[in-house]
């Protein structure tokens, strides 16, 4: 499925929610030669983050995507937690552009299902951005899941996530737990869902449902061969 990919790109909401959602699929991609973009769609501002927690956060993205082999990536200066405020014409316009200058392949996207109203804006988004109609679009789309997220969902009120590709992540879930450590601001105490401890055993109860060790699962949206 993954074979033959060159370029990628993950749209995440918040720095961290690419590694998350999919970093172990960043890993083993980079791994294979494809140069993989990373999309951090907000920025924290005051008063609600300060400008050290920020100042701190780029160095552990930079250090998380180093780690994981990530080519490139763009920080939009969208308000965190506040994308609903964002005029979705503006939002939908810059995940456009950045579509069409990386050109990417496969477009993955956070789970519109996901309590946080960010990934929701951000998934209708990245769709729009994603359109078939247009001379350059991704060829695959998927939605990953992301933990302290995707699980908080309103079981039978909201959607589901309900997963049909699964991405082997063996070899590569180390770089995975070692990229969201370098998360440290965000990195949690087990049993809290943001430990490492906690990606880990999803990675493997993923990973077991398709009799592998670990993987990362996903929804696909859409697929064009």
């Amino acid at each position: 499925m993954l074979e033959g990919i060159s370029r990628a790109m993950v749209i995440a909401p918040h720095p961290d929610d690419e590694v998350l959602g999919c970093g172990g699929t960043i890993a083993r991609l980079a791994t294979m030669g494809c140069r993989v973009t990373v999309v951090l769609a907000t920025r924290g501002r005051p008063p609600r983050f300060t400008e050290s927690a920020v100042n701190m956060l780029e160095g552990e993205i930079a250090a998380a995507h180093a780690r994981l082999g990530v080519a490139r990536r763009h920080w939009l200066d969208f308000p965190a937690a506040e994308l609903d405020r964002v005029p979705h014409a503006e939002l939908n316009g810059a995940l456009r552009d950045l579509v069409l200058s990386e050109e990417p392949e496969v477009l993955f996207v956070p789970f519109v299902g996901d309590i946080h109203l960010d990934h929701q804006i951000l998934f209708q988004s990245a769709l729009v951005a994603a359109r078939p109609s247009f001379e350059t679009f991704p060829r695959m789309v998927m939605a990953y899941e992301t933990l302290s997220e995707t699980n908080w969902n309103a079981p039978y009120l909201t959607p589901g996530f309900q997963p049909n590709i699964f991405v082997d992540i063996a070899d590569h879930l180390s770089a995975k737990l070692e990229a969201f450590g370098c998360y440290a601001s965000q990195l949690r105490p087990f049993p809290h869902e943001r430990s490492t401890e906690a990606l880990a055993a999803l990675a493997m109860l993923r990973g077991a449902t398709v009799c592998k060790a670990a993987a990362e699962a996903f929804v696909l949206v859409r697929a064009l061969g």
